[in-house]
């Protein structure tokens, strides 16, 4: 089964002709940390179990069912924020499960994730998500923020948007090629380490 997963990975890879990106794997908590495979490049994502525990568990317990792979980013903001973990893809599905809010210290800005819910219940959140293009401090303590894209926010730019007017809605939706937690990927599946970066010399520009 291992296998199996691992040769879809790597086909998802080839079809989307993803670049290799060189993280630092080994300062990563591996079991907190997400790979998003998009078709603009690799998304990683650092978890706070530490501030929304439930969230980060159940968030991974959906991951490892594969539920999120090939989901739409169905609501996309210009400027705002991309929305997805929709099995319905038009914003009104979820995986069953709703959870209590976790609001926590952690702020929206460019490359939180934080939860989606229902505008009148707090804890109606269930498996969708949004990654914040842009910082909005308004939300700050009314959705639960479960963690922060680390390396591709360069590919989250690039996902299909809709406009303001039409609250989001994508016409063409892109998709998640995959979404995997990075320990259960092979080193080679993770791709290279970039090497610790020299601090500057005294008086080099910063």
């Amino acid at each position: 089964m291992r296998m199996i997963r691992t040769l879809l990975l790597a086909a998802v890879v080839g079809a989307f002709g993803l670049p290799a990106h060189a993280v630092e794997w080994e300062k990563l908590d591996l079991e907190n940390t997400l790979v998003m495979e998009l078709q603009y490049g690799r998304v990683i994502i650092e978890m706070r179990p530490d501030k929304a525990p439930n969230h980060v568990a159940r968030i991974k317990e959906l991951t490892r069912q594969h539920f999120y792979d090939g989901l739409k980013f169905h609501r996309v903001i210009p400027d705002f924020m991309a929305q997805t973990g929709d099995p319905k893809g038009d914003g009104t599905g979820g995986s069953g499960k709703e959870m209590k809010n976790e609001f926590n210290s952690l702020r929206h800005l460019r490359g939180t994730v934080s939860m989606a819910r229902e505008g009148g219940s707090v804890d109606s959140a269930d498996s969708q998500f949004f990654i914040m293009l842009n910082a909005k401090r308004s939300l700050d303590n009314q959705y639960t923020v479960w963690g922060r894209v680390i390396e591709g926010m360069e590919a989250v730019d690039q996902i299909r948007q809709g406009t303001e007017e039409n609250n989001g809605a994508v016409d063409f939706p892109d998709t998640i090629g995959s979404l995997r937690v990075a320990a259960d990927m092979t080193p080679e599946e993770r791709g290279p380490s970039t090497p610790a970066t020299p601090a500057p010399a005294a008086g080099a520009p910063q």
